[in-house]
């Protein structure tokens, strides 16, 4: 039954102006999505002025994805997982999925592998493209796709 309430307008929403994620080791965290992922991390003038004084104290960091959109990660030190096997489906998100050239696929698969991280399966391809999923140092769903070639 559709809603009797007002929506907001279709296209008034124009894009993901963030994403934030809980952490529970901040430092394997900066690793994994900085060194590993190669995302650009948000250091001096580039930091939100009200998140300053978090990222001063080691409770926020920030990172840019190539097509501008921000990933905060917020440090919990207590964060335990909804499940101890990462296969059972987080409550409310899926996976976070980042898309990748055909052409550069292999190569993002190798790097994963050469860092040991931990890869459900192998990766899968489809009509709509190949991709991987793999876990973050907390145990988060994450996919490199690509177009199909």
């Amino acid at each position: 039954m559709p809603s009797t309430h007002p929506a907001i307008a279709q296209g008034a929403l124009r894009r993901v102006h963030h994403i934030a994620l809980n952490v529970r080791d901040m430092q394997a965290s900066c690793d994994f999505y900085g060194n590993i992922l190669g995302l650009h991390k948000l250091v001096g003038d580039e930091v939100p002025s009200t998140l300053i004084d978090l990222v001063a104290a080691g409770k926020v960091a920030n990172f840019r994805t190539p097509d501008g959109t921000i990933l905060d990660l917020f440090w919990e030190p207590e964060l335990t997982p909804p499940d101890p096997d990462p296969q059972r489906q987080f409550t409310r998100a899926n996976h976070l999925a980042f898309d990748i050239a055909p052409e550069l696929f292999e190569q993002a698969v190798a790097v994963l592998r050469s860092h040991q991280v931990q890869i459900e399966g192998e990766p899968v391809t489809r009509p709509t493209g190949r991709g991987i999923y793999f876990y973050d140092p907390d145990g988060f769903l994450i996919e490199i796709r690509c177009d199909p070639s």
